[in-house]
């Protein structure tokens, strides 16, 4: 899910390549030191900016609203909003850049001075953004109200909170049960809180939110001994005061369960900062023990360990080019390495779908998959980014998640281990085959295999029954029917190439057959993707502009979604008319006049361009399409627009929600120069590069440049492409190519170069006229 349509977006600040001076010169510092993990918090980037290690179990962030209602939570589902004047607290888990609130677990707030209410007016603090500071694995900022400096750092499965009060004043943690994003009445079950005699602070809570039934269990460890304790019962209007010292057994003063639970922990005036260890688990207390337990060390030690760990991880992209873009860049890529996020204990223990605990004994469970996003450009760069053993975890994580699923499928929207069934299709398939055709092992292919068939033919989900009766999904049967053909069609063809490459003919050929099946709803009179009813008729009235939930499309229109044929383009192209005819509507998509039409009431409509929605993943291919049609330039000429006009280094400088990862990913693809269009298809569409040079530092040990001789705001094409100093004629590159090292070299031009990569014989893969 992506951002609501604002209005002028059109006029976002251009960055342009040909910048002064100073910013124009190449910088040469790590790609960690170049991250701003401000960016994306304003606007409707819906990225937060706290702290957390690669794909960590646990985000430490403030949260600046968490009494919002339904649709004034979609613009906080980071918990974060970089316009908001106050801080209410900081939670433990949050979600990067998603298009749906949830999360904003257990709610820590330092207060000081005498009196104190338990009420979130009374804690809630203003903040100067100018003392804020965020880099990759922490996050300070200085509370005004009472003149705390708040730092966070966190670790795999552990977060550390530092407090320093000001010097006469007695300190005090708010510590908020009720508190959440999505926060409407009722969404808290129940929940617990106690005092363990050793001091460890220990509970859970039960929510019904976006994921139904999600349970989360936690531990906290001061630094410094409590000297005196209130719980309140907000639903009871009743507060229990104690001191801490040895367990006296089930008092209400040591420990209180129930819906509405907040508590203040006192702990005098202090000579130093007072941390704070904490740590979730989804099994049990004793689970968030153990992880709190699983990385020692203080606050200094933790954020020492994250910042090497960050180190590593964004090593993986050397990034050279103006500052401006290597920042964007930099922070593309941190943003697309914090999901899928860890959440199997530290003894390997995980609660699943089912609402059941699971151990997993080789490999650490990972949750909050966004497939439908996440499958496009964000598991592909994970596979150039992250080892064989890491993108092993998450598609065992998939497998194991359907294996105890109570539909027998795999996740479609997950976190924490809870299914949202969110969004279409069934892309979980296009991640696990996509990892599995370049090579990925570690788990069972016949397994995975098995759960993709399953998914696919799990007759109840989405108008799949109808769907292999007809072979299309008819719209007086099922909404978003036109949408749910396409996606499914390709998700289809994924399942054929790996049961293919396994030599699973049997399995293959059904399924391949499927992935024509996008034909069947494609009106060929009109030129656009249709919703048909189950007789046969195309629905009318038909307007290709329209944007309404459940109607004929998902979060777009006949526009975006007549290209979604990733693995036919050639085949849609002949459909439309032949290669002229597809470059003609592609320019009538970029060029559409808007003028006239109003989306506000879509949130996901976001980053038009025309009639192309950067800010909403089914038009995240679209400009790499001319390259099918012959016209390569064109593609080029187009990255140059959308990069320019969606993505700045600001804190408003996504046009859309990040979706975990996608939109990031988009980016570091598209400026290294290529993208992979077709995940499955093991090929790269080459676009233009957007640095002056890129190394990837791949998994296997081999290194993969990416050069761009003469790159500048006039030299916008690509004159020639060199593969490892031979000339490249053809408009993609292999997988294998780039995971054997080596050297991608451009030329770039302020002319476009027309002979290049435009016969049939050199373009991208389409399974109707160059299976390969």
């Amino acid at each position: 899910m992506t951002a609501p349509f604002r209005t002028g977006l059109a006029a976002l600040a251009a960055l342009s390549l040909t910048t002064p001076p100073v910013l124009a010169q190449t910088s040469s510092e790590p790609t960690a030191a170049s991250a701003d993990p401000m960016i994306g918090t304003g606007g409707e980037g819906h990225t937060f900016p706290g702290a957390v290690a690669p794909f960590g179990m646990i985000q430490l962030s403030p949260d600046t609203d968490t009494t919002c209602q339904i649709r004034k939570c979609y613009s906080h589902a980071a918990g974060y909003r970089y316009e908001d004047p106050t801080i209410q607290g900081f939670s433990m888990t949050h979600f990067s850049g998603a298009g749906h609130s949830d999360l904003g677990d257990f709610l820590i707030q330092p207060v000081s001075g005498d009196t104190v209410g338990l009420e979130p007016d009374d804690y809630r603090s203003p903040f100067d953004h100018a003392t804020e500071q965020a880099v990759p694995g922490y996050y300070a900022v200085t509370l005004a109200k009472p003149g705390v400096r708040a730092e966070m750092t966190a670790g795999t499965r552990v977060g550390v909170q530092r407090y320093t009060f000001p010097a006469g004043k007695a300190a005090h943690l708010l510590f908020d049960l009720r508190s959440s994003l999505y926060n409407y009445p009722g969404k808290i079950l129940w929940s617990s809180i106690r005092i363990r005699a050793d001091g460890t602070i220990t509970g859970a809570r039960e929510t019904r939110g976006w994921a139904p039934a999600r349970k989360l269990f936690f531990a906290i460890r001061p630094s410094r001994q409590i000297t005196g304790h209130a719980f309140l019962d907000r639903e009871k209007k009743v507060e229990y005061r104690g001191f801490q010292g040895p367990s006296r057994g089930a008092d209400d003063a040591q420990q209180l369960a129930g819906r509405e639970l907040v508590a203040r922990f006192d702990f005098g005036q202090i000579d130093g900062p007072l941390e704070v260890k904490v740590a979730i688990s989804a099994v049990d207390e004793d689970g968030a023990i153990a992880n709190l337990d699983s990385e020692p060390g203080n606050f200094d030690a933790v954020r020492a360990a994250t910042g090497k760990a960050w180190d590593q991880a964004l090593g993986a992209v050397e990034l050279e080019g103006p500052a401006p873009m290597k920042k964007m860049v930099a922070t593309a890529l941190y943003h697309s390495l914090i999901a899928p996020s860890v959440f199997s204990d530290a003894d390997g223990r995980w609660r699943g779908p089912d609402d059941q605990v699971h151990q997993a004994s080789n490999f650490t469970f990972h949750s909050t998959f966004s497939l439908w996003d996440t499958f496009r450009a964000e598991h592909p760069l994970l596979l150039l980014t992250q080892s064989e053993k890491k993108n092993a975890d998450f598609v065992n994580s998939l497998i194991a998640s359907q294996q105890v699923s109570p539909f027998g499928i795999l996740p479609v929207w997950q976190f924490n281990g809870r299914e949202t069934w969110t969004m279409i299709g069934y892309h979980a398939v296009p991640v696990i085959a996509d990892a599995y055709m370049k090579g990925i092992r570690g788990f069972d292919p016949n397994a995975a295999l098995d759960a993709m068939v399953k998914s696919a033919t799990y007759g109840p989900y989405g108008g799949l029954d109808q769907y292999m009766k007809l072979g299309y999904v008819p719209i007086d049967k099922e909404p978003e029917a036109a949408s749910k053909t396409v996606e499914y069609a390709y998700d289809d063809w994924a399942i054929a190439r790996m049961a293919k490459a396994m030599g699973k003919a049997d399995i293959a050929a059904p399924f391949e057959a499927r992935a024509g099946n996008w034909r069947n709803s494609f009106d060929v009179k009109t030129g656009f993707l249709r919703a048909r009813k189950a007789d046969g008729t195309y629905r009318t009235p038909f307007d290709p502009t329209a944007i309404n939930y459940g109607s004929d499309y998902t979060e777009g229109n006949a526009w975006q979604y007549s290209w979604f044929v990733p693995q036919d383009q050639a085949g849609m192209f002949k459909l439309l008319g032949g290669d002229a005819a597809a470059v003609k509507k592609l320019d009538a998509m970029f060029d559409f006049d808007n003028s006239k039409l109003d989306y506000s009431h879509a949130e996901d409509i976001a980053g038009l361009i025309g009639q192309y929605i950067h800010g909403n993943e089914p038009s995240h291919h679209v400009a790499y399409l001319y390259s099918y049609a012959g016209q390569p330039w064109r593609t080029q000429e187009r990255l140059k627009q959308i990069v320019e006009s969606q993505y700045k280094p600001t804190p408003d400088g996504l046009s859309g929600n990040d979706d975990l990862g996608q939109m990031s990913a988009w980016f570091v693809f598209t400026a290294l120069g290529f993208y992979p269009v077709a995940p499955g298809s093991n090929e790269y569409v080459i676009g233009r590069p957007f640095l002056d040079r890129a190394t990837l530092n791949l998994p296997n040990g081999k290194r993969f440049a990416i050069v761009a001789e003469g790159l500048s705001d006039t030299n916008k094409y690509v004159g020639k492409v060199l593969l490892n100093g031979k000339p490249l004629a053809r408009g993609y590159l292999k997988h294998d190519e780039i995971i054997a090292g080596g050297e991608l070299r451009f030329t770039m031009s302020a002319k476009p170069n027309k002979s290049w990569a435009t016969g049939k014989a050199v373009r991208p893969y389409s399974m109707s006229t160059a299976p390969r």
